[in-house]
């Protein structure tokens, strides 16, 4: 099958070299034009330095490699998804099937990633989410994720793309409890972080895991996603493996906040792509939207665009009012 991915970071990169080894026609697209030749010739994206890129993968830096696929894999980050997917669009195939892998909320109009890609495609789009370090997926770590679509003729066409034996994709009519799964972890891996950055221990980042993804259900219930969806690959299983790995770029810039240095400094060190500072707030502003109190977030959003304290903040949660931890918790 003929397939595009069109973006080249490190996660653009991994799912490009698996599609490569189930056999797949893959054309990888990146904005970085005067890497083109680097990668051709080395077989390296110094996205993902440790994998080899396999020489059946093409690279263009032209829209139009999309043209004739079956399937495009939308790889792009979010803050110029929208412009990227208004790219691809005159040169899709009226029967490819469309994917977006990336994760975050769009600014101003707090679209979810699938939702930005559909408006400017006029597709019905497949969301592939979950637990998935990009520098894992390209060396064959079993991994699995979810395809979530409310077409499952869809979500099922893209399982039976990327399944493989280290790569086991489950399906579900979930989109939007996966989107925002998705998003809302990475606020909260960058949270814990700066707990670790304070020098908290395990019980903190267990609170913040826990409560944190109490706080995205209950955002995601109000939008109209299944409180199950929460409990799976894209909800507790992604925001394990981006709260405590040292993969993830989301809790590397919260421990250099919670050491003291200043936000967009500490999104420089990282050297790449951030994502959860820039879902903060968009969930920030999607909570006060939708009435849900979401304590966690809010104190996200005033330390990253607010300069407040993190210490402070971590302060102000733990000084928060008495509650039970179930909304309804059946007592008499």
């Amino acid at each position: 099958m003929k397939v595009a991915v069109v973006g080249s970071g490190a996660w653009g990169t991994a799912l490009a070299i698996r599609l490569c080894k189930n056999g797949h026609d893959v054309t990888m697209w990146t904005f970085e034009t005067e890497l083109i030749e680097e990668m051709e010739t080395t077989r390296r994206n110094p996205r993902l330095p440790g994998a080899v890129l396999p020489e059946g993968l093409k690279i263009s830096g032209d829209y139009a490699c999309v043209s004739g696929c079956a399937m495009v894999v939308v790889a792009a980050p979010s803050f110029p998804i929208r412009s990227v997917s208004r790219g691809i669009a005159l040169y899709l195939d009226e029967d490819a099937v469309v994917v977006s892998v990336t994760k975050g909320i769009e600014k101003g109009t707090l679209l979810r990633m699938s939702e930005v890609v559909a408006q400017e495609t006029g597709r019905e789009v497949v969301v592939l989410t979950g637990p998935s370090h990009a520098e894992e997926v390209a060396l064959d770590v079993p991994t699995a994720c979810l395809s979530a679509c409310a077409d499952r003729a869809k979500a099922e066409f893209v399982q039976d793309a990327f399944m493989a034996d280290t790569f086991r994709i489950y399906t579900s009519p979930d989109a939007i409890g996966a989107e925002l799964g998705a998003a809302l972890k990475n606020v909260i891996a960058l949270c814990a972080g700066v707990s670790d950055g304070l020098g908290c221990g395990d019980n903190t980042k267990a609170m913040l895991m826990t409560r944190g993804l109490t706080e995205t259900a209950r955002l995601g219930i109000s939008m109209g996603a299944s409180k199950d969806t929460f409990a799976g690959l894209a909800g507790v299983g992604d925001l394990i493996v981006t709260c405590t790995s040292m993969h993830s770029r989301n809790r590397r810039a919260g421990i250099l906040i919670g050491q003291g240095m200043d936000v967009q400094t500490a999104m420089k060190e990282v050297g790449a792509v951030v994502e959860g500072y820039y879902a903060a707030e968009s969930a920030y502003a999607l909570c006060q939207k939708q009435g849900v109190e979401m304590p966690i977030v809010t104190a996200a959003y005033r330390v990253l665009y607010e300069g407040a304290s993190a210490k402070d903040a971590v302060l102000e949660l733990l000084h928060r009012s008495k509650k039970s931890e179930q909304e309804d918790a059946g007592w008499l």
